[in-house]
């Protein structure tokens, strides 16, 4: 299985935002995650960083 976990930097510690996550797709308010079963969730964040090895997906909230 190829999915990441989708997770919001809030200060210093990291929040699970979405499991499974199977899309990425750039928004212009924001991120929107997709998961293998279809659930989506739009954070207003941006790409920090993508460890696709650890299935980690690092996101940092925008104003």
């Amino acid at each position: 299985m190829c999915e990441a976990n989708a997770y919001l930097l809030k200060g210093d510690k990291e929040e699970l935002v979405l499991e499974g996550v199977d899309r990425v797709v750039p928004q212009e308010d924001g991120i929107l995650l997709e998961d293998i079963f279809g659930k989506r969730k739009l954070v207003r964040a941006r790409i920090k960083e993508m460890a696709l090895v650890e299935h980690r997906i690092i996101l940092e909230e925008t104003e």
